[in-house]
């Protein structure tokens, strides 16, 4: 992924990069999405880029394994979020999902993890703290709660599912208030081309939608130009 086209995906929201890997595919059918509503920190703020670096927790129970091994794993986990390639983003699944009760993403959390350089976090889990996260760090999460519960680490750089979709550590995630999905590596190298033909393309409708005198005459003619557009 080179500069330009991590500085276009920044600007445009996931729906947009949604429709535009299907233009890249030339066929409907992207389904590596996330279902159901989720929540965003800061819902104004920019959509986050990134190489997914994965990780499970728990928090309704207390850990049953010795001390040592729990923190020896937390070290682990924090290791990997500061290592590993740039952009990217925390994506934590909450394994007590739909019953999570620990807020894992508070304003301690995000700014560890904001100092080593993601671009924001992805969970299933629970944030709190809202209005003292750090602003460049948006979480993308299933729900807000006070309590942190017993959280604690399970499983470091392992598959994830977060709503529904399945992430690998590694994979390019892209996640703003509308939820996440999962860039495939074979329409990086069109991606941007896309979004350009697919932002120029709704232009042709868009334009005319919100100029004075709209009619079905004119959606007509602007629906029968975006569609000519899309072929």
């Amino acid at each position: 992924m080179n500069d330009t086209l991590l500085t276009l995906l920044r600007q445009v929201d996931t729906p947009t990069v949604c429709n535009a890997i299907e233009v890249a595919q030339g066929k409907r059918g992207f389904d590596a999405f996330t279902r159901g509503t989720m929540l965003a920190s800061h819902p104004d703020a920019p959509a986050m880029v990134g190489y997914a670096r994965t990780a499970r927790i728990a928090a309704v129970a207390p850990p049953k394994e010795p001390p040592e091994v729990i923190k020896a794993r937390r070290m682990d986990y924090y290791r990997h979020m500061a290592e590993g390639p740039r952009p990217a983003i925390a994506v934590v699944e909450d394994r007590d999902f739909p019953h999570c009760i620990g807020a894992y993403w508070g304003e301690i959390n995000t700014s560890v993890h904001k100092g080593f350089g993601l671009s924001g976090a992805l969970t299933n889990g629970v944030m709190r703290d809202l209005g003292d996260l750090p602003d460049g760090f948006p979480v993308v999460a299933g729900s807000i709660g006070p309590s942190h519960g017993f959280v604690h680490v399970k499983e470091v750089a392992t598959t994830v599912t977060v709503f529904g979709l399945q992430i690998f550590d590694g994979d390019l995630v892209h996640a703003d208030r509308h939820g996440a999905l999962v860039i495939p590596p074979e329409v990086i190298p069109d991606l941007e081309k896309a979004i350009t033909k697919l932002l120029e393309t709704e232009k042709l409708v868009l334009e005319p939608a919100n100029a004075e005198g709209f009619d079905f005459a004119a959606f007509e003619a602007a629906w029968t130009a975006f569609e000519k557009a899309r072929t």
